[in-house]
């Protein structure tokens, strides 16, 4: 009598057990992130279309990932008329929980949204319906954009060409399609600093183009930050391994030896102006890093990114930046 008691205890508990889980299971999947879509009519003026362009282009870069990108060409340069159209994959091929895709931003598919939804996507990660979108996109930096820089990005996005596009829908893996639920925050958003205050202008372009996600070491998918800038992220190419380098001052292995003109030129030598991308032979070096569109920011922004990263505490790590894959 005493073992069966002790067993239907043991069963009760265990039904209870589910029965909470299912309960919360249900509250993530079905309320989170249950971040309320702001009421908001973004006004398309010339400053904000000229300004949403230089972000979306040359900073946050977006027009990156939601474009086509010819990865037969070194750093994988936008297809010209593809500005937007989205359709890019990222995958388990590059360490992600499923397999994503880049969403149109065009007007052809953005003409449904009101301003309030594509804000609350930029900022807070989450899609029409409730669906929160898995940070391949860095919302999580995002979300720090000063108000007006994200009203400037919905300004420019609405004037795109409209591209007729319907991307596959991204689906993530048991059990991140129910954690990422919890991914999205409310915005938090910076105060632009002035360009004078050339430190923190410069963290705010840093946190805007997101440059901690790549240049920062990843455990079990999860930034390392005790690593924080010192790089060692990896991302597997068709013809071999990238790993991004340190951009931390350490003068041995980081940045500390470069000069501000040094850095800046880095970015500058691949201007679309003057320079033209090879196509790959097998093996080699390859680069996800945007660097033409990168290339078009500001001299004095770049200057000011240089600035700030200087103040980074510098962290030793010899990175090994290619090593390509057996012919």
């Amino acid at each position: 009598m005493k073992k069966r008691k002790i067993g239907r205890i043991t069963g009760y508990t265990f039904l209870a057990f589910l029965l909470i889980l299912f309960v919360c299971i249900g509250y993530v999947t079905l309320i989170l992130p249950g971040i309320p879509v702001p009421d908001l009519k973004v006004a398309l003026t010339p400053a904000r279309i000229a300004r949403g362009a230089y972000l979306a282009n040359h900073v946050a870069v977006c027009v990156d990932c939601h474009s086509t990108r010819d990865w037969s060409k070194f750093s994988g340069p936008l297809v010209p008329g593809t500005e937007g159209k989205g359709g890019e994959k990222f995958d388990h091929s590059m360490g992600l929980p499923g397999e994503f895709y880049s969403s149109n931003i065009t007007p052809y598919k953005l003409a449904g949204w009101s301003d309030g939804e594509i804000y609350r996507a930029i900022v807070s990660g989450v899609g029409k319906g409730n669906r929160p979108l898995f940070p391949v996109m860095p919302y999580a930096y995002y979300r720090n954009l000063a108000t007006e820089d994200v009203y400037s990005i919905i300004a420019y996005i609405r004037t795109l060409p409209s591209i007729e596009s319907l991307p596959p829908g991204s689906k993530a893996d048991f059990p991140v399609n129910i954690i990422m639920h919890t991914f999205p925050q409310r915005e938090n958003p910076m105060v632009l600093p002035l360009k004078s205050d050339t430190v923190n202008y410069g963290k705010y372009l840093v946190s805007v183009a997101a440059c901690k996600d790549c240049h920062t070491l990843f455990v079990n998918n999860k930034p390392d930050e005790k690593m924080a800038f010192a790089g060692g992220r990896e991302f597997k190419m068709p013809a071999g391994l990238l790993v991004t380098p340190n951009i931390t001052p350490d003068k041995e292995t980081g940045i500390g030896s470069w000069s501000k003109m040094d850095f800046v030129t880095r970015f500058k030598t691949y201007d679309p102006s003057t320079f033209s991308p090879r196509t790959l032979e097998k093996g080699d070096l390859m680069t996800v890093k945007p660097w033409m569109m990168y290339a078009g920011m500001d001299t004095s922004d770049l200057a000011a990114i240089y600035t700030y990263l200087k103040t980074l505490k510098p962290v030793r790590n010899v990175i090994s930046r290619w090593t390509p894959f057996p012919k």
